[in-house]
């Protein structure tokens, strides 16, 4: 049976303006550019460059970011003045664009360059051959399943089983490693391999046969597992080398590439720069916060717009049908773009806000850049100082970089765990990660220390700090075990 009864609900929602601010604040200064102008191509109320006529409030963000206050409007859905959107006092026009540069100093566009990939050097040599048809396809198709690295991934039954299906070419195993050795033969050495150890002998195998490349070849050959895993006394006993002719061998092995279509494949990649969001200069020994402004054009409500309103308002008494749907299509152009350049000029003062908490947070590190004196830090603690919830500041720093006198950093850097010394000061885990670090630079490489004595050599120092946890920072800071590292 159905029932009728009240009920209280307290829900809470974003509204739209407010997920527009999250998407925005997520994106870092080089794609701000292209969010803006996709955002003006689909609302023709929003207008891309300067006011003709001089606007009121022309002032830039970096000028008044530390004391302007966010305004929050609020409007009715059943009814409006159009005086709301066309009284020139409100000062629609909104330029955020730092102007202490000139126009022509900026380069918005990321430089790039192009060349040929190591799969078109190895077309050219393929058409050098003398070989049919059929054969000349399948070698194409041999080569198109190169990775970017020149190994050749796929098993030769799968290889058959794709040129029957896609090329209508009958094929066997045999025939296709016969054009895989033909492959291999080309440049750069290496290429082709089916894995490190094929790819490393193939380069070996056009060096000149000295005595020196004929032992790294068996080493490759008979030890290789061995030889992966340092264990150099295994080596020599099988191979019945002493300790000189191993170091001669592995010296030859380390001049190898591990990854020969690398070496061309760099050089077709698109170069990206990093353009930092934000920027740190010390002036009379204070630190200056500077929010990047480039990437970011002036925007403006349209005067077409607000001419267009102006001409519905004179004749308000004689709306049509058709009038208040074109005031009505009008308005929420003018809202959807006042609200975008609300959500940028919060942007703004949200990053600005944030960035100049984490500065003076660790303001003894941004005046040295010494490492050591980064203090523990975490999102709770500038989410605290700024009064912003947590998930806002992680949105912030995400993707974003700050230019200093030391370096262009990721502001994620700047955030570490925090432990206590046996003196009971709280040290950044960043601090023990650099001591850590430096150990294991200055240690002697046919010795390397294990995990248990680089823990012991930090609780001397007062870091109360356990085996587990330098194995777990060894691991961040991309360090191999100890046997790994030793050298001859």
């Amino acid at each position: 049976m159905l029932k009728q009864r009240l009920q209280q609900k307290l829900q809470q929602k974003l509204s739209p303006q407010q997920i527009q601010l999250m998407k925005l604040l997520q994106v870092p200064t080089v794609a701000l550019e292209q969010r803006i102008k996709q955002e003006v191509e689909e609302n023709m109320a929003l207008v891309e460059g300067a006011e003709e006529e001089p606007a009121q409030d022309d002032s830039p963000i970096n000028e008044d970011l530390g004391d302007q206050k966010e305004d929050q409007e609020s409007s009715s859905d059943d009814e409006f003045d159009l005086t709301d959107y066309i009284d020139p006092d409100e000062g629609p026009d909104y330029k955020y664009q730092a102007n202490n540069q000139s126009k022509d100093d900026e380069e918005k566009s990321l430089p790039f360059v192009s060349g040929s990939s190591f799969h078109d050097l190895l077309r050219v040599q393929l058409s050098w051959q003398n070989i049919s048809e059929d054969e000349n396809i399948i070698a194409e198709f041999i080569i198109g399943n190169l990775d970017d690295s020149g190994y050749l991934r796929r098993d030769t039954l799968a290889i058959v089983d794709d040129l029957a299906f896609t090329q209508n070419i009958n094929t066997t195993e045999k025939e296709i490693e016969v054009l895989i050795k033909l492959i291999q033969s080309f440049d750069p050495p290496g290429i082709g391999a089916r894995d490190l150890q094929e790819c490393l002998l193939l380069q070996l195998k056009v060096k000149e046969q000295t005595e020196t490349i004929l032992v790294a070849q068996q080493v490759l050959k008979r030890s290789f597992d061995a030889f992966t895993k340092k264990h150099y006394n295994k080596i020599i006993r099988k191979l019945n080398i002493d300790e000189q002719q191993l170091k001669e061998a592995i010296d030859e092995i380390l001049k190898l590439n591990p990854k020969p279509g690398n070496s061309l494949s760099e050089s077709s990649k698109i170069i990206e720069h990093v353009i930092p969001d934000f920027e740190i200069l010390h002036e009379d020994r204070e630190l200056i916060l500077r929010l990047n402004g480039r990437n970011a054009p002036e925007l403006r409500i349209s005067r077409t717009y607000r001419e267009m309103l102006e001409t519905y308002s004179d004749h308000k008494g004689k709306s049509t049908k058709q009038m208040k749907e074109a005031i009505v299509f009008v308005r929420q152009k003018i809202d959807s773009a006042k609200w975008f350049i609300d959500a940028i000029r919060q942007r703004q003062h949200t990053l600005y806000g944030t960035m100049k908490s984490i500065m003076e947070y660790q303001y003894d590190y941004f005046q040295t850049g010494d490492e050591m004196k980064l203090r523990p830090m975490i999102l709770k603690d500038i989410a605290e100082i700024v009064n912003l919830d947590i998930s806002t500041i992680s949105r912030v720093v995400n993707s974003k970089y700050v230019q200093t006198p030391f370096g262009t950093f990721k502001l994620k850097s700047f955030f570490s765990e925090g432990m206590q010394t046996k003196s009971g000061e709280e040290v950044s885990t960043r601090e023990i990660k650099k001591i850590l670090q430096n150990l294991v630079d200055k240690e002697n490489s046919q010795k390397p220390y294990t995990d248990e004595k680089l823990a012991s050599f930090l609780n001397d120092k007062g870091y109360n700090i356990a085996r587990r946890t330098i194995a777990k920072y060894r691991e961040q800071l991309n360090i191999p075990v100890a046997r790994l590292r030793k050298e001859l």
